[in-house]
């Protein structure tokens, strides 16, 4: 999406590339934690680290759906309601907005564990 010309003409899909991109850099971090964990044999199950993890797939979650919602909205207007998918790059614009329901769908179990793992405590 952000490969095309007029996509910064939409906040929504700047907005799904904005939490598109905190999402990656979320992931990356809990991953290189995790890696971090297993070479020094450490269990990352304590509360405060369950709280944060479960906060930050919370925030991180919320804001791709938000994004994807959005940008769903807005390739609906352009595709259907509007006719003009000639004039813009629809596929580009419908497979990101895919990507990122598909991304929050991944997401969402991850959030409902953690939260599931700190309300049992």
């Amino acid at each position: 999406m952000a490969s095309t010309d007029d996509f910064p003409s939409v906040s929504a899909f700047c907005y799904l590339v904005a939490a598109a991109i905190l999402q990656c850099l979320w992931s990356l971090s809990l991953a290189v934690v995790d890696i971090y964990a297993l070479l020094v044999k450490r269990s990352l199950r304590n509360p405060q680290a369950v709280c944060i993890f479960t906060i930050g797939d919370g925030i991180t979650g919320t804001l791709t759906l938000g994004a994807a919602c959005a940008s769903a909205g807005i390739t609906v207007l352009i595709g259907n309601d509007l006719n003009i998918c000639a004039n813009n790059h629809c596929a580009s614009f419908e497979t990101a907005t895919a990507m990122a329901f598909i991304s929050w769908f991944a997401l969402a179990p991850s959030c409902v564990l953690n939260f599931w793992s700190m309300a049992s405590r």
